[in-house]
């Protein structure tokens, strides 16, 4: 088995990339999907997160309101530093699980894990290998403004909140340009899959 940390910065096209690695036959654990299920309502994170922001995050219905919760924690990085150390430990859990699980059913198979925070989470202790999907600042902008209705400000304070790229970068056994066309990016995950298939896991 090989294990792919696949990450970059907010709004680079690293879920693209991703599903181009699972039409390629790779598996795909997304960070995302587990930090929101181990938060699910009277979860015990789900109890932490009310107890410590209290209970006007909620919907209606009692599930935590992740808008509502990230216009607090980006306004202010030691309540984002809070959440992490609430939701980090128990994602970690899960993802050493089903790397369990797909080891079991599939021993030579090439894991992706998409990640957003590989490096802040340390999750990057737990890959073969690293992919940093990379945008210029500006795409970056323009994708949040449109996919998540932010304003610029508001924009640039989630980008500012993560590492620098130039900082994952360097740490990178692979960088791909989320702003090339998708055709020459599928041409280079094709590529990457072959790589890795011939590439024994280290860990």
């Amino acid at each position: 088995m090989l294990i792919v940390g696949l990450t970059g910065g907010i709004a680079t096209g690293k879920t693209t990339v991703a599903r181009m690695f699972q039409r390629c036959g790779a598996i795909i654990i997304d960070a995302d999907r587990l930090a929101r299920d181990v938060v699910r309502r009277e979860t015990p994170a789900w109890h932490e997160i009310v107890k410590v922001f209290g209970k006007g995050i909620l919907t209606p219905k009692g599930s935590i309101n992740r808008r509502a919760l990230g216009a607090i924690v980006f306004h202010d990085r030691r309540k984002l530093r809070l959440l992490e150390r609430i939701i980090h430990p128990r994602v970690a859990s899960e993802q050493r699980r089903l790397i369990r699980r797909i080891a079991e059913r599939s021993p030579q198979a090439i894991v992706v894990y998409e990640v957003p925070l590989l490096f802040e989470s340390g999750a990057h202790k737990r890959v073969d290998k690293i992919i940093v999907v990379t945008a210029d600042r500006e795409t970056q902008i323009a994708r949040l403004k449109q996919r998540n209705g932010l304003t610029r400000r508001d924009a640039l304070r989630r980008i500012k909140n993560q590492m620098p790229l130039s900082r994952k970068i360097r740490r990178a056994d692979v960088v791909l340009d989320g702003t090339h066309d998708r055709a020459a990016i599928r041409r280079e995950v094709r590529r990457l899959i072959r790589s890795f298939r011939q590439t024994p896991a280290h860990m």
